[in-house]
């Protein structure tokens, strides 16, 4: 199975882009990997305009056979090795891609909240949606090296 993480509009800070890519590369020794940009949406429309553009940019590039899981404040909070066991799962029992998708700044429209099949939450905090980028490919990394059995995670 692919993994691939959409995120909404373009990282802004080099520290993130250079954190990031250091997980991509380890990524790339365990599982397909890519990171997707998605164009984010004028910023002079309103909220619900914003939400509704950018997802109907992530709708139009989704197939009937992805998996789709939100980040989202909302969704299922796991521990690294909760999560790792979560991942083995969905590796075991799902088609050709995962995508994981970062919203934009007001979140999903909801139509993307009533298309995802699964959604799960990085922390009761709120992170801005271009941290949560570098947050995520590494507990992804550590995930993939918890199911190795590698030293990576300490518990």
């Amino acid at each position: 199975m692919k993994i691939e993480l959409w995120v909404t509009g373009k990282t802004s800070e080099k520290y993130l882009e250079a954190g990031i890519a250091v997980f991509e590369k380890r990524l790339s020794h365990y599982i397909p990997f890519s990171l997707t940009e998605i164009p984010d949406a004028r910023k002079q429309k309103d909220s619900v305009a914003l939400r509704y553009e950018e997802g109907q940019k992530i709708l139009g590039k989704l197939s009937d056979d992805d998996l789709l899981v939100l980040l989202d404040e909302h969704g299922k909070q796991f521990t690294s090795v909760e999560f790792a066991g979560w991942m083995e799962k969905k590796l075991a029992g799902y088609g050709k891609k995962m995508i994981f998708l970062v919203g934009g700044a007001y979140g999903f429209s909801p139509e993307v909240h009533k298309r995802a099949n699964d959604k799960i939450s990085l922390s009761k905090m709120t992170f801005s949606h271009q941290m949560v980028r570098l947050f995520f490919v590494e507990q992804l990394y550590r995930a993939m090296t918890i199911l190795k059995n590698e030293p990576y995670h300490n518990e």
